[in-house]
């Protein structure tokens, strides 16, 4: 038992809790475990990955973009606070786009017509591993089922995303020559948007995650929406890596 990895050991706050500003240090030190240096991201992001896997990859997260508003509208339904759904509207209105104004989804099936997925290919779901998809399901179901602080804070996995969507702008063009630059505008339109976000949902938590308790619990929330991320590639590792797709045995 003792050549088994630790997967859940997080750092305990103090029995005071940690001050606001550490209790932020803390959150970010999880940034170790985002699926940015899952070892397929790493080859994706260094041109290691063949064209099917780069498809794959825009297929499978799909699943996980239209979802992103299921998981938003959860946060509206369960707060009483005005002010809180007034603010976290935008980011239904950011994927879900509104008449005469493109959303991050369809920016999303953009990108899949610019890795040679067709439209159809993309929004039929046709390729969603079942890895990827109960994995997605959970996430929307914690939403769901939680209390609107600890669902906001699930999305505070936000910390570290504009820092992969600049790099894929920078590497993806040189390493990717085939892939129609029209389809960045989804990486591009989310540096903004995901630092906006951050700056919400880390006010939120800092401000309700207040004892040694709840800190803790913010840390596991985190580390549940990380598992999460890193769950996705780990399915489209086996399907398209391994090809070790579901059922492959049958």
């Amino acid at each position: 038992m003792s050549d088994l990895i630790a997967l859940n050991h997080l750092p305990t706050p103090p029995s005071e809790g940690w001050s606001r500003e550490e209790f932020e240090c803390q959150l970010r030190s999880l940034e170790g475990l985002y699926h940015i240096h899952h070892p397929f991201h790493v080859r994706m992001n260094s041109g290691g990955c063949s064209r099917q896997e780069v498809q794959g990859w825009v297929a499978n997260r799909y699943y996980y973009q239209i979802n992103i508003p299921l998981k938003d509208a959860n946060v509206i339904a369960n707060t009483p606070d005005i002010a809180v759904r007034q603010q976290w509207l935008q980011r239904l209105l950011d994927h879900d786009g509104r008449p005469g104004a493109e959303g991050g989804i369809e920016a999303w099936i953009t990108l899949g017509e610019a890795v040679g997925l067709t439209r159809e290919e993309v929004v039929s779901e046709q390729h969603v591993l079942p890895g990827v998809r109960f994995a997605v399901d959970a996430y929307v179901n914690f939403a769901r089922n939680s209390c609107w602080q600890e669902a906001v804070c699930s999305s505070l996995t936000e910390l570290f995303a504009p820092t992969i969507h600049q790099k894929r702008l920078d590497s993806w063009p040189v390493v990717y020559p085939w892939i129609d630059a029209q389809g960045y505008g989804y990486f591009q339109k989310r540096l903004s948007e995901a630092r906006r976000d951050v700056e919400h949902g880390l006010a939120v938590t800092l401000a309700y995650f207040d004892t040694a308790e709840r800190q803790q619990r913010a840390m596991t929330i985190v580390k549940f929406k990380l598992d999460i991320l890193w769950s996705l590639l780990d399915a489209m590792t086996m399907a398209y890596e391994y090809e070790r797709a579901p059922y492959h045995s049958c």
